[in-house]
Parts: structure tokens; C-alpha cells; sequence
């Protein structure tokens, strides 16, 4: 039984064991089981409304069948990728497939899961963009539920703080001991996997209330991208337990790009949305503008040319004849003088 306290919120303490029941000799963590039910609840609220938004309950389905194991072997492997302690799968190659024991990376989930629903949708003819904007705020729930796995685990935690609500535990002062000696495992560290718990929540509210107000397909998928990339850049600062690529924070890194390209990709489309509904209410955008007065500067600067040279045409024309005509008297006298 491990002990997780809060002891600046009066030594609040839990006692919890990892495994929850055992059924014919089989444990069944709170880990899997917490993931599971996030997981089990963003389907079914999905489905509940997938026909309002053009979408097969049964496509969801198969998809889920589909995505649900690929995610998981992609959020494992991408952990044991960039795991900062690899010796344990190197000594034992096996310890790879207990992911009961934790170490599932979200982005290795998150990878596998929109490659699973591109695939998927090609195959189908499905409109891929619609549908990734009609799960995405769902699979940000399931994420905000899953997170509580790693409270049970005592894993995915942040730095010591001496805010109220810095939390410790048996797990968690045992892996402070192992890989940060020239630190006190007794002081509280920050509560990460809550904070990104609730950043979660909020993300998935605000992409349901978006959703139906979208202009674009694609637009709560780059939205999800961006707004999780930007509470992940921040949490992931504080981690203790970051996966690292050399000294490199790799899920910060991959966070912030995430962040800056869906909000780039964001507003292009937006604005270039706004532009085309412009033009259909026949009122044109503000280039189109510009062009137009470019344009029509341009053509009066044109017109005066053409009546600069008509007019010199004009004027050369007139003294032409003015000196036929004197040619022409110089001749009659010149002829007249011979006579003469």
C-alpha cells in the first residue's frame, strides 16, 4: 500500500495500492483501469452526437478498434525510446510490454492515433479533417481522466515547491533518492500530472464550444495541437521526469513546434476564410482593394500618355503644315522673281 500526501493542505494523506482487484489470479491496476474508463467515455460521448456532425456511430467504432492498440504500442515505445533510465528494457527486454507498471507517453498516443485516423479515413473516403476535429476535443478528456493514473503510479510529477498543495509519496521520495541524491525526497514536488489534468479540461471545453463554430475543416484539429503544445511547453518545464533527447526536454520541444505551427496554419486559414466570405457578399477584401486602386492608378496614368503624345502629335502636325504652307508661298516668289 503507497501513501501520497499533501502536507500543506493540513497532511492530507491517501493510501492506495497500485492494483485495484485481482480476478483468476490476474491484477488489475488502477492505472490501466482509470485510462480505460477516459477512454470508454470520450467513445461514448462521441457517439452519442457523431450523426449531427455527418459522421458514422459504426465508423467510430471501427476506428476506435483500430487506433486504440496502435496508440498504446506508439505511447509505449516512444516512452522506452526516450527514456531516460533505458538500462531497465536493456536488462530486461520484457519489462517493454509491462506498461501496467506505467510509462506511456501521451505524444506517442497522440501519433499514433491521428496516423491510425489518416489511414483510416483514406481507406474509407471518409473527410479526414472532420473527423480528427470531431474527436479531438473528446480525446483531450480522456487525456484530462488518464492523468490520474499517474497520481495512483506517483509518476509524471515536477519539481519541490513549497505551494500548498505540493505533494509526496513513497514512489516519488524513492525516485528522488535514486536519481537526485543532492536533493531532500521529503520536500513536496509539484503536482504536474494536475496541472495538466485540468489544462486538459479546459481544452476540451473550449474546443466543444469552438467546434460548432468553426469555418474550416481542420480548425479544431490545429487548435487542439496548438492549445495543448502550449500547456505542454509550460508543465513540462517542471517535470522532473522528463524524456530527454541528449540534454534536450524532447515532449517540451515537440510541444512548443506543435504550438507555433497550429496556431500559424490556424490563422492563415482563418484569415483566408475571412478574405473569400468578403468577396462572395461582393464586398472585396482589403487586397483586392489595394490591386483594384494599383490597378486603376495605372491605367489613368496610361490614358495621360496617350493624351500627351496625341497632343504633341498635334502640335507637330500644326508646325508641319505651317511650314508646308511657307515653303509653299517661298516658291511662288521665288518663281515670280523669274518671271519677273
Amino acid at each position: 500500500m503507497d501513501t501520497i500526501s499533501f502536507p500543506g493542505l493540513g497532511d492530507i494523506s491517501f493510501h492506495i495500492s497500485r492494483v485495484a482487484f485481482t480476478l483468476f489470479g490476474f491484477s488489475f491496476r488502477w492505472y490501466g483501469i482509470i485510462i480505460a474508463v477516459g477512454f470508454l467515455l470520450a467513445v461514448l460521448l462521441g457517439m452519442r452526437v457523431a450523426k449531427k456532425f455527418g459522421i458514422n456511430p459504426d465508423d467510430i467504432i471501427d476506428l476506435v478498434l483500430y487506433a486504440a492498440p496502435v496508440s498504446i504500442i506508439c505511447a509505449r515505445l516512444y516512452y522506452v525510446i526516450f527514456s531516460p533510465d533505458k538500462s531497465i528494457y536493456y536488462d530486461d527486454p520484457v519489462e517493454i510490454v509491462r506498461i501496467w507498471n506505467g510509462g506511456l507517453a501521451i505524444y506517442g498516443g497522440i501519433i499514433g492515433a491521428i496516423g491510425t485516423t489518416y489511414i483510416f479515413c483514406r481507406i474509407k473516403k471518409i473527410n479526414v479533417l472532420n473527423v480528427l476535429d470531431f474527436g479531438l476535443p473528446y480525446f483531450a478528456l480522456a487525456q484530462a481522466i488518464g492523468r490520474w493514473g499517474n497520481f495512483v503510479n506517483q509518476e509524471a510529477f515536477g519539481s519541490q515547491t513549497d505551494l500548498p498543495w505540493g505533494m509526496t509519496g513513497d514512489g516519488i521520495q524513492d525516485y528522488l533518492s535514486r536519481y537526485y541524491p543532492d536533493l531532500d525526497p521529503r520536500i513536496p514536488v509539484h503536482p504536474t500530472f494536475l496541472y495538466e489534468s485540468l489544462w486538459n479540461l479546459g481544452v476540451f471545453a473550449f474546443l466543444i464550444w469552438y467546434r460548432k463554430r468553426k469555418k474550416n475543416n481542420g480548425e479544431v484539429f490545429l487548435l487542439y495541437i496548438a492549445l495543448y503544445g502550449l500547456g505542454r511547453t509550460w508543465i513540462e518545464a517542471l517535470r522532473l521526469d522528463s524524456l530527454m533527447l541528449g540534454p534536450v526536454r524532447i515532449s517540451q520541444m515537440l510541444a512548443l513546434c506543435c504550438a507555433v505551427i497550429g496556431l500559424t496554419v490556424f490563422v492563415i486559414l482563418r484569415k483566408k476564410k475571412n478574405v473569400e466570405a468578403l468577396e462572395a457578399e461582393g464586398e472585396p477584401s482589403s487586397y483586392r482593394r489595394i490591386l483594384e486602386e494599383l490597378n486603376n492608378s495605372g491605367t489613368e496614368s496610361h490614358e495621360e500618355d496617350i493624351e500627351s503624345n496625341e497632343q504633341q502629335h498635334g502640335e507637330s502636325d500644326e508646325e508641319h503644315n505651317e511650314g508646308d504652307e511657307t515653303s509653299s508661298e517661298n516658291a511662288e516668289t521665288t518663281s515670280k522673281n523669274i518671271n519677273d
